[in-house]
């Protein structure tokens, strides 16, 4: 919708007014009025109106709208004000106009985030409080069974004891993965870089997860392993714990018979990690939501072995700290690739 100043305003409807009165007069003309007065009190009355009409605008209109115009900009937007700017030109309804369809827009984005933000807690509170009811629920039950005289029986005692004390490890695995994440989000925790070997640390996950993966038939293998270390500048207990979640999920949510490899890929400044699998895979409309807290692609069998559903969030967590990217490849049944990058330690 076009806008106009108020002195355009103003010309308009003088113009408007100074044709009305020209019409009157000459209908006066055959009265007995001249050509030239007609004419000289045209341009009076048009130049009289003209200052009365703009002078009436920018009093009874402009003025209303300037604090409106004020308000507007000062308006806080996610904690930040929109700011004053320097107008293009001096047509007050114009600009009042753009910023107001500005303000709108930014209102709608603000709004439609904060919903999001909504559904995403209203999620994140459901999905903790559905990780902690199945062991509180556990240890509560084994705990009324000795209260009740199970402690009395030897054979029910130990079990039952062995099989709280499981269930309190999960919720403390719980609760130490999520004050992890809350310090990676919030700069707390302190990342220790320094130079270590890529390959090294790799094999030392494939001797901790070797175990698991026999009892799958799981093979754990590098895609080409390199003839010589290869250095990156990371923090070594946090990349650790990277690598041993990606090849853990491998090992989780593999084929029995399958494999799980990792490779490296030389970028120039950096090193990029390849670990693949060939197991279940994930669908295509899950990929976006694989680094989310306690998403899980087959809770079933996650619960199962006792997984919190928080590794991949974790993952995303450290390898945004070393200010890297990490990215996901899936195909249902056919496997799933994740990559990252590190910087090449000099």
């Amino acid at each position: 919708m076009k806008t106009y100043s108020s002195r355009q305003l103003a010309l308009f409807l003088s113009a408007i007014f100074t044709l009305m009165a020209v019409f009157f007069l000459f209908l006066n003309y055959y009265i007995g009025h001249s050509v030239f007065t007609i004419l000289i009190f045209s341009v009076f009355f048009f130049g009289a109106s003209f200052f009365l009409i703009y002078y009436i605008l920018n009093r009874y209109i402009s003025d209303k709208i300037k604090p409106v115009y004020k308000t507007i900009r000062d308006l806080p937007v996610s904690g930040k004000k929109l700011g004053a700017k320097t107008p293009k030109n001096p047509n007050l309804l114009s600009d009042v106009k753009s910023e107001v369809e500005e303000w709108a827009k930014t209102q709608i984005q603000e709004i439609e985030r904060l919903k999001d933000l909504e559904r995403y807690r209203k999620e994140f509170v459901g999905n903790v409080s559905h990780e902690l009811k199945t062991p509180i629920f556990n240890i509560q039950g084994y705990i009324l069974t000795l209260l009740e005289g199970g402690i009395d029986d030897p054979k029910i005692n130990k079990l039952y004891l062995q099989r709280t004390e499981k269930s309190i490890d999960r919720m403390i695995s719980i609760v130490e993965d999520l004050e992890s994440i809350t310090k990676l989000e919030s700069g707390e925790l302190k990342l220790k870089m320094e130079k270590i070997d890529i390959v090294r640390m790799v094999e030392e996950v494939f001797e901790m997860e070797q175990m698991i993966a026999s009892e799958r038939k799981i093979v754990l293998e590098f895609t080409h392993k390199p003839d010589k270390p290869v250095y990156v500048l990371a923090d070594k207990k946090r990349i650790m714990e990277v690598i041993s979640n990606l090849v853990n999920n491998g090992v989780k949510y593999g084929r029995k018979k399958g494999y799980v490899k990792v490779g490296f890929y030389d970028m120039e400044d950096h090193i990029m990690v390849e670990v693949s699998d060939n197991g279940i895979g994930i669908d295509k409309k899950d990929l976006s939501r694989v680094f989310e807290r306690f998403f899980r692609v087959d809770k079933s069998r996650s619960r199962e072995q006792g997984g919190t559903g928080l590794g991949l969030s974790i993952v995303k967590h450290i390898i945004e700290a070393h200010d890297q990217t990490i990215n996901v490849q899936s195909t249902l049944d056919e496997g799933t690739t994740f990559t990252f990058t590190l910087e090449k330690a000099k």
